[in-house]
């Protein structure tokens, strides 16, 4: 299984910073951390909540997942003629197992944010406006795809999302199938490009869930109005 790497050299160099004296005298190294693990979490929970309904990907032309490239071509080409309804429910279905991921991916922040240390935080206040995010991304990004491949896949093949594709294949112009047009060589099988697809519909998911996260984190340090707690104003007031 392909999985991407995320490079997160924002992160990587702002955990390496200090706060200069000055700063710290605003606020004890204890509240640096309690207030970005109460940032994160509170960031991570609305991010998380508001995906996990119905629709949370689909509806949401910010987050909404599409298929690959090419196999949105072969979509919009079937669409005029009425005939696009399997590559349709292919992308619903990737849509909802992103939302159906949520929750668990959720008590995965948590548990990360949980473990933020005093020095992780302190550089982390110093950070800009998504350095919290960048953060996490960076702590949490092996264990949310291990989560969201398996849903994914599991999702595509039980609703027939998969078979979907194969069904299609008559109705294409040339002899040329719906699965030759996902292949990139000649030498790619069945199985590799379900894992194509589902590596498509994971890295996206996770686009989805930082984009919010990221979203929240910038709200919370720009907006006092989103401070809602004393330390959280303490913090980044």
């Amino acid at each position: 299984m392909l999985r991407r790497q995320f490079l997160v050299s924002g992160a990587a160099s702002t955990l390496a910073l200090s706060m200069s004296g000055s700063a710290l005298a605003q606020f004890g190294q204890s509240d640096a951390r309690t207030g970005i693990r109460e940032a994160l979490s509170l960031a991570a929970r609305l991010a998380t909540e508001r995906l996990g309904q119905r629709d949370g990907f689909f509806g949401d032309d910010h987050v909404h997942i599409p298929l690959p490239r090419s196999v949105a071509r072969v979509q919009s080409s079937l669409r005029r003629v009425g005939l696009s309804g399997s590559i349709d429910d292919l992308e619903l279905r990737i849509n909802r197992a992103a939302e159906a991921s949520m929750p668990a991916a959720r008590r995965i922040f948590l548990d990360t944010i949980r473990s933020i240390t005093v020095s992780d935080a302190i550089s982390i206040v110093r950070g800009g406006d998504t350095s919290a995010t960048d953060y996490l991304r960076y702590r949490t990004n092996d264990r949310l795809t291990g989560l969201l491949y398996p849903r994914m896949e599991e999702t595509l093949s039980a609703s027939g999302a998969y078979r979907a594709v194969e069904a299609v294949e008559p109705h294409l112009d040339q002899g040329r199938s719906v699965l030759s047009l996902f292949v990139l060589s000649s030498n790619r099988t069945a199985e590799s490009l379900r894992d194509s697809v589902t590596d498509h519909a994971v890295e996206k998911a996770l686009d989805g869930v930082f984009y919010y996260i990221g979203r929240e984190e910038r709200a919370i340090r720009r907006d006092p109005v989103r401070r809602t707690t004393d330390i959280l104003r303490r913090v980044f007031g």
